[in-house]
């Protein structure tokens, strides 16, 4: 059971260091607008019905807004953003 445990921990270990390496590295690229791209991610991912990719990115955006004093998290650009994204992919 311990074994069982362990494993479980150090899988959800790995989990959440890749949310914080990508929240990083939109952080690095995107600076003030990071919070934002991770939201476009997200909500590409939901317009896509992959509920992995909508997940990982939506904890991508709350380690982003952890990580970064300085980024900007204005819901109603984040709304703007998912609209824009469902009507993207509703085209299609």
């Amino acid at each position: 059971m311990i074994r069982i445990l362990s494993d479980w921990l150090t899988a959800r270990r790995q989990i959440r260091q890749r949310w914080q390496q990508d929240a990083c590295a939109l952080i690095e690229r995107y600076g003030r607008d990071a919070y934002y791209e991770a939201q476009r991610l997200a909500a590409r991912s939901r317009a896509q019905a992959d509920r992995s990719g909508f997940w990982h990115w939506a904890k991508v955006a709350s380690e982003v807004a952890r990580l970064s004093p300085v980024v900007q998290m204005d819901m109603k650009v984040v709304q703007a953003i998912a609209d824009e994204e469902m009507r993207k992919h509703r085209r299609c």
